[in-house]
């Protein structure tokens, strides 16, 4: 189903509304829309009344049987939203749900990691039940009995554990109560199901604390989290998160989506109006951040409470005056039939009399980071916090100005400098990280403003989830400027809006394989190097590379590695079944030196006193000369890396470490080949980012006037790499009989029933033999 027949079904268009061409999608069949219909109101857990669905499935309690069902067997999250008819109509409270769902895994036995993200987390805050629980469950389950398993409804909880999370502004409502329930209440429970059911439902704030939690065990009551127009939410660092998997369905992609993109100064109706999602859609995503405790509300109402909450009630803002009427009951529409009922309306209609004043709000820096970075930082078991503040850079795919005090102090406690190989390079990853942060946040010196303003730190591949015109509204209306690090996988994304402005690589093509032949096909220099198209099969290496005891493998989208020639060609036959392969000379003997370039350059000054020595320096190497003459150096910061492949053999098993260039001997120019140049503010290396930090400020690069000139200058790159793919191609880019030629790669949108690879893929093999580029016909 494409998504202009998904936006039909989503807006509730009658069949006889619909389009010739909708109609068609369908086969002309009324049958068949109907069939899609209920499809797509059930795996969207869409309210029956509201939807097209009641004309098509008269029974509404089957649709919410069927839907209820198909959630549990997809291992969806309990639609809460649905609290209403599924607990009051159906009494399937969401206990029961997941224990019905956790057993059903288990008769599968299947993996605790089947069960998606929120889901788990969900199951986990309900049941009590995460990974290691799961997994002693399984094996007391295996062990037989009486020759028979234990099956797994004896093994799982038979109520609730008690809630960590009960907030006083939240709304208890009545479920389903039989005279067999009523017989087995306590007297103030009773005058609490009394009051529930002539209010329709009231704050738990107003009604004794234990009572409510009572009848919620019990599954007598159920409750709702109330998010309104005008609240502020803060999305601290994740507790209690299960990392398993992403399921894809309709509201975990809603919930990452609204994630990326929150923030405290932002009230929830603007959120919604700059995603341009239905505004109730993003009060039941926020609603589940707030149940499962990744989120709270800033703005929370302030009114007298009952005196069992008074040890509960937290530290926190409270921005209302008193107000009058506080248990007032929340109005309710009358009905005849439970499935008949509307949702439950948020809390009560008392207008909020003051809001949190946002005036002197300035918008921030955004520092944007992969995944890389949060894998280096949950790996590297660097300090005992940090890894709750990793897994929110990575779920969350944000980590915002108000957490980052927290956080540098985190980075502040790693202290075992002695690490070696990978280990060291998570050790300086995170270093570099907090110096980097230290250095863009509240620097008067960087900011346009002269104030200095916050940094957030923004994961690349969640702004993917986002399509390009609402990433670029979202970080428009939070950042004046963008700043990435360097390098960025090859597998990620990059950023292509013109605005914020962005120090960085402006569009994906320049953090891909197709950058480096550019940059070598317009200096001259470079590598011996070779693009294989995917399907590729080699009988031998080529004879240029026969010379080289090592090579340099790039798998496309991938990181490169170093691998011995004698090894080389299975593995690279391997490669190319499934992908294309940049096959690039390392070096003639074991080792090779690297060098590293940050730009804008600084040529080191003489000692004082003494002139020029007349050495040859790589700051005037001809491929820098002809590569500043196509690149904007000036008013970007990055690095570049020259590689000497002719480093003799000596004593020395190990690689040579990377050096700076202001100490390197240079013998020959021809002895250093050219191989990459990466944007952005360099992670890996203490030293070569702490001279990136210092050029960047020296060379005023946040000014207006010099961002301005890296927006025309990047827009000239990108039209030069882009006519360079287009030359070293047969088939456009899109997919769509469309003219390549009419596609911004600034802000290329995704239409429907139009597929756009985000970086083109090879279709020629490409030879790079040191000075020139050429097909190479094999």
């Amino acid at each position: 189903m494409n998504q202009e027949t998904e936006s039909y079904l989503e807006k509730n268009i009658n069949w006889n509304k619909l389009p010739s061409n909708v109609k068609l999608s369908f086969g002309n069949s009324h049958r068949e829309w109907e069939k899609a219909v209920i499809e797509y109101n059930i795996k969207n857990q869409r309210r029956w009344k509201r939807s097209v669905v009641r004309q098509v499935l008269k029974d509404e309690k089957k649709y919410y049987e069927d839907l209820i069902e198909f959630s549990r067997v997809h291992l969806m999250l309990y639609p809460y939203h649905l609290s209403d008819v599924m607990v009051k109509g159906l009494r399937i409270t969401p206990f029961a749900y997941y224990t019905r769902m956790i057993e059903q895994i288990m008769e599968q036995e299947r993996s605790y990691d089947c069960l998606p993200n929120f889901t788990a987390a969900d199951g986990l805050r309900l049941l009590g039940i995460g990974r290691n629980q799961y997994i002693d469950m399984m094996n007391q389950s295996r062990n037989k009995r009486f020759f028979r398993r234990v099956p797994p409804s004896q093994l799982l909880p038979s109520k609730p554990v008690p809630l960590s999370i009960f907030e006083r502004y939240w709304t208890i409502h009545i479920g389903l109560v039989t005279e067999d329930d009523i017989r087995t209440c306590s007297v103030e429970e009773k005058a609490l199901i009394d009051l529930l059911i002539d209010t329709g439902g009231c704050r738990l704030g107003v009604v004794e604390r234990g009572v409510a939690l009572s009848l919620y065990t019990r599954g007598l009551v159920y409750i709702i989290v109330p998010v309104g127009d005008d609240d502020l939410i803060a999305v601290p660092p994740l507790e209690n998160f299960v990392m398993n998997r992403v399921m894809g369905d309709y509201f975990e992609t809603l919930l990452y989506k609204i994630f990326v993109s929150i923030d405290e100064h932002t009230k929830v109706a603007d959120l919604a109006a700059v995603l341009e999602i239905d505004p109730e859609l993003v009060k039941n995503a926020i609603s589940m951040y707030i149940r499962l405790g990744f989120a709270r509300k800033k703005n929370v109402e302030k009114f007298e409470v009952h005196d069992s909450w008074r040890a509960y009630i937290r530290d926190e803002p409270i921005i209302l005056e008193d107000v009058e009427g506080y248990a007032a009951p929340i109005e309710r529409e009358t009905s005849t039939d439970i499935f008949d009922s509307k949702e439950p309306p948020v809390i009560d209609k008392i207008a909020l009399l003051k809001q949190p004043s946002l005036e002197g709000y300035t918008k921030r820096i955004a520092f944007l980071f992969d995944s890389t970075l949060t894998a280096f930082l949950m790996m590297g078991n660097l300090s005992p916090g940090l890894k709750t503040h990793a897994v929110t850079m990575f779920e969350v795919g944000k980590l915002s100005d108000e957490s980052l005090d927290s956080f540098l102090s985190e980075l502040d406690k790693i202290t075992d400098y002695s690490a070696e190989g990978e280990a060291k390079r998570y050790f300086d990853h995170a270093l570099t990280l907090r110096d980097t942060i230290q250095f863009l946040r509240y620097n008067a010196k960087i900011d346009p403003g002269g104030v200095g303003v916050g940094v957030d730190l923004i994961r690349c591949e969640s702004l993917n989830s986002l399509d390009e015109s609402t990433c670029s509204r979202v970080l428009n209306k939070n950042y004046h400027l963008l700043i990435s690090m360097a390098p960025l996988s090859n597998e990620v994304r990059t950023v292509s809006n013109t605005s914020p402005y962005h120090i960085g690589p402006p569009v994906p093509e320049v953090n891909s394989v197709w950058f480096k032949l550019w940059i070598y096909d317009i200096t001259g220099y470079g590598p011996v190097t070779f693009l294989f198209v995917k399907g590729t099969r080699l009988l031998h290496l080529p004879p240029e590379l026969y010379r080289y005891q090592r090579l340099m493998i790039t798998t496309w989208g991938h990181e490169s590695t170093i691998v011995n020639t004698s090894n080389v060609l299975m593995a690279l036959n391997e490669a190319l079944t499934h992908s294309p392969v940049l096959l690039q000379a390392y070096s003639h003997q074991t080792n090779a030196e690297i060098v590293y370039l940050p730009f804008p350059f600084e040529r080191p000054v003489p000692p004082e006193g003494g002139e020029e020595t007349g050495k040859l320096s790589l700051f005037d190497h001809p491929a820098l000369t002809k590569l500043s003459e196509r690149v904007d150096l000036q008013h970007s910061c990055g690095y570049l890396t020259f590689l000497n492949s002719s480093l003799s053999q000596s004593e020395r098993q190990d690689e040579s470490p990377p050096t700076s260039a202001d100490n390197v001997e240079v013998l020959s120019y021809d002895q250093w080949k050219l191989l990459d140049l990466y944007f952005g503010v360099p992670l890996f290396s203490t030293d070569v980012n702490t001279h990136s930090c210092n050029l960047l400020l020296k060379n005023k690069l946040t000014a207006e006037d010099s961002l301005a000139k890296l927006k025309e200058s990047s827009e000239s790159l990108v039209t030069s790499l882009m006519d360079f793919i287009a030359q070293h191609q047969i088939v456009p880019t899109v997919e769509d009989d469309l003219n390549p030629d009419t596609v911004d790669p600034f802000a290329c949108q995704i239409l429907p029933g139009q597929v756009v690879t985000p970086v083109a893929l090879p279709t020629r093999n490409i030879l790079f033999n040191g000075s020139e580029l050429k097909e190479l016909i094999l």
